[in-house]
């Protein structure tokens, strides 16, 4: 979805001041006052005939990775599963927007990038959909005649420098991965212009669902579905039938196949309040449909298991009998009015022949830790130097009918074994460490490397290891558009890989005179300006440029670096808590608490996890989950000691403050008393 679709990450006044923006944009629109550099008409001519110099396809070998960006395609070649196929996209950077046509080809072998150039390629479009298509035609006698491998694109928007206008595509393209050319498919009945829809290969079959179209005065939300077929290339409408359910409206959902079914999960809709201003809500839904493609009829799903909460900007594919979900956003209410924006970086699985959710851990087997410690203990005695260790042997298949076992084990009461002494164990563990002095447990508790939380983020997988790339986030109120690459193996689920490590961007303030524009309305007085402007600089304050992992977190609550003021060390706080998923009670520990009250308390999301990666059942499985739990415990522990500490401090300081003001509001009662007498 575009930037006008984003939420507020701050207060009232802020909403209020982009709202205003919002309607001077509107109303510049209405009256074609629109700047040379907003002129979409212009820009897309201009981009045809450069298009039309190229003569011949160009490709650049051996180029650096993509600019940042978010909102592109990334596909899977399926003649090779280890090359990455990226397309389009777009980038913020807090003054203007830059819309991308460039082509990638990405080696994840040798960790090598082409950039490929045609003539007729598409105009640089984001929130388009792609799917890879394999054709192979054979002869009597079984020898491969022709093998032709294609990509199919369709719609996506393409948006003005200043966010004046949006263009929204309604064409439909064919690029030939053997001879890297592009064609356009220009067939009657295809779907209207649109974007932030979906689309997934069905056999011979396109299908697409949903998405936006922006008419200048409104928001247009579709649920219609249409069927392209590949062999007699051919568009259709499936309409509803009388009677028959059908899921609403909406962009931005996840859209994926099993076997004869298409499943569809959440999305986003603008829904119009009767109220005076005429303002707009967002609902962000959390409903899953299932279609049958042979009868054309959509049923609801149950939610069964551990689903994961309601989120926006959330990314989904399948590999073998599951449907993977990665990150997205949701808005916390921190203090009043005020809402923050929190990005998750959560995996969850989605079973699909048995229709139950469960959260994805990473594996801290048995035989991982023991691995550690004998490491740990052979630093201790060669210096500190030790070897790295081997990949650890591929995880056990889960059977499916021990996972229908426990699955419905957990949607009823399962409770931990009372001959699962969990202080016993820890206290084992605790002995363990307590053995190795503080140099072999900084080996021991080394930062676990995972994608930081965000939205939009493509993933793809090939070859079982699944690849995420790129999305965007919000620091304060700045978004950052990210340009990693990391992998990780769904066979193992032990660790995630960062191949490409994320850029820093550069973010352009607001100019005076924009700002000067926006509060030309009446409805902003001089005392809300002076207001928001603090507020911005508080905000100023509150954000960094970069990305925070756990002990860079710890550093600054500690103070290191510079001294923190109490309103700017709040607001610290609110951004670490947000930023490290902190917000999620099934997954962190709460302030003061020990590790057997944590995992007594979510026991049942860490089995859930622990079977994932193991048959285990019984009291195998609550210690599976326990080893999960301890993990993330350990993995947080820096910062949540830290919170904790702080949150006592500012409590005390408050304290004193309150006391202060008691006892000087107390001598001046004394000294009025006096002069009184």
């Amino acid at each position: 979805m575009g930037k006008k679709q984003k939420k507020p990450g701050t207060g009232k006044q802020k909403t209020e001041r982009k709202t205003a923006k919002a309607e001077e944009k509107k109303s510049r629109r209405e009256e074609k006052k629109i700047s040379q550099e907003d002129d979409i008409d212009a820009i897309l001519a201009n981009i045809q005939k450069e298009e039309a110099k190229k003569k011949e396809v160009h490709v650049e070998e051996h180029v650096p990775p993509p600019s940042a960006r978010c909102n592109c395609s990334v596909t899977v070649n399926p003649l090779k599963e280890t090359e990455l196929i990226i397309y389009g996209g777009e980038f913020y950077n807090g003054d203007k927007t830059f819309v991308y046509g460039d082509l990638y080809r990405y080696n994840a072998e040798k960790r090598e990038w082409k950039l490929i150039s045609s003539p007729n390629s598409p105009p640089p479009r984001s929130a388009h959909q792609a799917v890879a298509w394999k054709n192979s035609l054979f002869i009597f006698v079984e020898r491969l005649l022709e093998v032709v491998t294609v990509i199919c694109f369709a719609g996506g928007e393409f948006t003005s420098p200043n966010q004046e206008r949006f263009h929204h595509y309604k064409d439909f393209w064919r690029l030939d991965l053997n001879s890297n050319q592009w064609e356009q498919i220009q067939l009657k009945g295809s779907p209207s212009a649109r974007s932030g829809h979906r689309m997934v290969l069905y056999k011979h079959k396109i299908v697409i669902f949903g998405g936006f179209y922006d008419t200048l005065r409104e928001v247009r939300y579709y649920n219609d579905l249409h069927v392209f077929d590949l062999d007699d290339f051919k568009w259709q409408e499936i309409k509803p039938k009388l009677g028959s359910l059908w899921p609403s409206p909406r962009s931005g959902f996840q859209f994926f196949v099993y076997q004869d079914e298409i499943f569809l999960y959440g999305g986003y809709f603008k829904d119009h309040v009767s109220d005076k201003d005429g303002s707009e809500k967002g609902i962000v839904h959390a409903d899953m449909w299932v279609l049958d493609l042979r009868s054309g009829e959509w049923n609801k799903v149950k939610k069964l298991g551990l689903p994961p909460g309601p989120r926006a900007g959330f990314s989904m594919c399948v590999h073998k009998k599951r449907a993977l979900l990665f990150g997205g956003v949701v808005d916390m209410e921190v203090q009043g009015d005020v809402l923050r924006s929190l990005f998750l970086n959560e995996l969850y699985g989605f079973q699909l022949d048995n229709q139950r959710w469960y959260p994805l851990e990473l594996r801290k087997g048995k035989a991982t830790k023991d691995k550690t410690r004998g490491q740990a203990k052979m630093a201790l005695q060669s210096g500190g130097s030790s070897t790295k260790r081997k990949d650890d042997e591929d995880a056990p298949k889960v059977d499916e009918e021990d996972c229908q076992q426990l699955a419905n084990k957990v949607t009823g009461k399962l409770s931990i074994d009372d001959q699962f002494d969990i202080t016993e164990y820890s206290s084992n563990e605790k002995r363990d460490s307590q053995s190795m002095n503080s140099e072999a447990m900084t080996l021991v508790t080394t930062e676990v490397v995972k994608p930081c939380g965000r939205i939009n983020a493509c993933i793809v997988v090939g070859k079982d290891t699944l690849y995420l790339y790129g999305g965007m986030m919000e620091i304060g109120d700045q978004e950052l558009t990210l340009d990693d690459l990391y992998t990780l193996d769904l066979n193992k689920l032990d660790e995630w890989k960062c191949v490409i490590q994320a850029s820093k961007t550069e973010w352009v303030e607001a100019s005076d005179d924009e700002d000067d524009e926006s509060n030309e309305d009446g409805d902003i007085n001089e005392g809300d300006s002076e207001e928001e402007e603090e507020d911005g600089n508080e905000e100023e304050n509150e954000s960094d440029k970069g990305i925070l992992g756990v002990e860079d977190a710890a550093a600054i609550l500690r103070g290191e670096g510079r001294k923190l003021r109490r309103k700017d060390r709040r607001a610290k706080i609110d951004q670490i808590r947000a930023e490290l998923g902190l917000a999620d009670s099934q997954r962190t520990p709460l302030p003061g608490e020990t590790l057997k009250e944590f995992f007594s308390r979510t026991n049942l999301y860490w089995q859930m996890a622990a079977y994932e990666h193991t048959q285990h059942t019984g009291k195998e499985l609550r210690k599976d989950g326990f080893d999960l739990a301890e993990s993330r415990f350990k993995e947080l522990k820096p910062v949540l000691d830290e919170l904790t500490k702080l949150e006592a401090e500012q409590k005390t300081e408050e304290e004193e403050d309150a006391k202060n003001m008691l006892k000087k509001k107390g001598k001046e009662k004394a000294k009025h008393s006096v002069l009184h007498r």
